[in-house]
């Protein structure tokens, strides 16, 4: 089956490359450039990008969750303004949707507007999680991908695909070229939160997984030179 609509999940720490905070400017603009590529042969894309490039609150024990989650929120959608700049810097026209009211910096999301968004080309920035504490931006992934429909979940990490533990402690390590979310789960693989990964198996979405340091991982992955991870409902 051809793809036709994706859901993008950006890592924040991946977008920070080697700053330990805030973005290297070099990383967004090339994944703006492939993104730009994507929406010229005709695929629609959304996007969500996670915040942990500007907040970890739960590691902090002075701070509840429920006020670390919406810290958080607000840390996706300061990324997801920030790239889709870049995005419109590059000549993409891009709209900024989030579940509560931002003022007048992002439009409230629905599934109706973010369908017609997208079938105008417009790249659509999903922000603000699911606007409930307790999910992550993971599930939030999850959901709006199940909800607009898309073919695939393109995660883009700060690793190269899936491993059997973490391969930046243990250099025995053993990448999957391809795994079920069945396996996933199962061997509790740290892919996504383990809510997000329900959701996918429950509602059949797959996920290609990569690290957003490949040159030109997005297009290679959308061309099928993929190098990454795919996983399998």
């Amino acid at each position: 089956m051809a793809i036709k609509r994706i859901l993008l999940k950006l890592s924040g720490e991946a977008l920070a490359g080697n700053n330990s905070t805030g973005f290297d400017e070099d990383i967004v603009l090339d994944v703006a450039n492939q993104v730009k590529q994507a929406i010229e042969q005709d695929i629609q894309i959304g996007v969500v990008i996670g915040g942990g490039n500007f907040w970890r609150g739960r590691t902090s024990n002075n701070i509840g969750r429920c006020k670390a989650d919406q810290i958080g929120m607000l840390a996706t959608i300061m990324n997801a303004i920030y790239v889709s700049e870049i995005f419109e810097s590059v000549g993409l026209e891009t709209e900024v949707l989030t579940p509560f009211e931002v003022g007048r910096f992002t439009k409230m999301y629905s599934i109706d507007r973010a369908n017609k968004h997208l079938k105008h080309k417009k790249v659509v920035f999903f922000a603000g999680g699911t606007g409930h504490p307790y999910f992550s931006t993971d599930t939030a992934a999850a959901l709006r991908a199940i909800e607009i429909n898309a073919d695939t979940i393109l995660l883009a990490k700060n690793i190269d695909g899936v491993y059997d533990c973490d391969p930046n402690e243990y250099d025995t390590a053993k990448k999957y070229d391809e795994i079920s979310l069945k396996e996933v789960i199962d061997k509790n693989l740290k892919v996504m939160d383990l809510t997000a990964a329900i959701m996918c198996l429950e509602n059949k979405m797959p996920m290609l997984v990569f690290g957003l340091n490949e040159k030109n991982g997005i297009i290679n992955t959308l061309s099928g030179d993929f190098k990454g991870t795919n996983i399998k409902v």
